[in-house]
């Protein structure tokens, strides 16, 4: 079970919007960059002032880009907007916006800069693996634990503690050791998702 999995009912409350954002000539290609510029420019303003009680951007940016990842995909579908640009720009820009959003992490009280490089490189790797059972099945793989969704659920619930109790900032690198092994799992289960559709067919 994934956040991945009540996409629907979310879009269903984003639909008027995505009708307004059409008639704007709004395209699904502007929504992925607006998603990506949005989440570098938080991403910097984080590493300027790295204090736990600024960290509570990140919730709000999370939910923000969340939507916009919803929005960008729903004109792209439905608009009739899909190409091969806008797959580009939505997978890097996934990625561009977990390292901008994320990478500030390493430079809290408490943080391990290794440790924190490789819950990221792990992030990259999940969404690469995601990708990769694409190619090889056809089918873009979402399998959890700790897919995009849920990995901004757990660091804006995160940033949002910091903010309230910095003290919590002592337990930083227990939540990234936890964090890196969900996320490794999540590699596993992708591959294991794109193994076992091709051993069926």
């Amino acid at each position: 079970m994934t956040l991945y999995q009540i996409k629907p009912a979310f879009q269903a409350i984003l639909r008027p919007l995505m009708f307004w954002l059409y008639n704007k000539r709004v395209t699904a290609n502007h929504v992925t960059l607006a998603a990506t510029a949005l989440s570098i420019i938080i991403g910097a303003v984080l590493i300027i002032f790295p204090h736990p009680t600024m960290f509570f951007l990140l919730p709000i940016v999370l939910f923000i880009r969340m939507a916009l990842n919803a929005l960008d995909g729903m004109l792209a579908r439905e608009c009739n907007q899909m190409s091969r640009l806008g797959a580009i720009l939505n997978e890097t820009g996934d990625v561009i916006s977990d390292i901008a959003l994320y990478l500030p992490f390493m430079l809290l009280p408490e943080s391990n800069v290794l440790l924190v490089l490789v819950m990221l490189f792990c992030v990259v790797m999940t969404e690469f693996c995601g990708v990769l059972t694409q190619t090889i099945n056809g089918l873009r793989s979402y399998a959890g634990p700790l897919g995009k969704s849920d990995r901004a659920l757990v660091f804006g619930a995160w940033g949002l503690l910091l903010t309230i109790w910095p003290q919590f900032a002592q337990w930083n690198n227990a939540v990234w050791g936890i964090v890196s092994i969900l996320l490794l799992w999540t590699v596993i289960n992708r591959c294991r998702s794109a193994l076992h559709v091709e051993v069926a067919k």
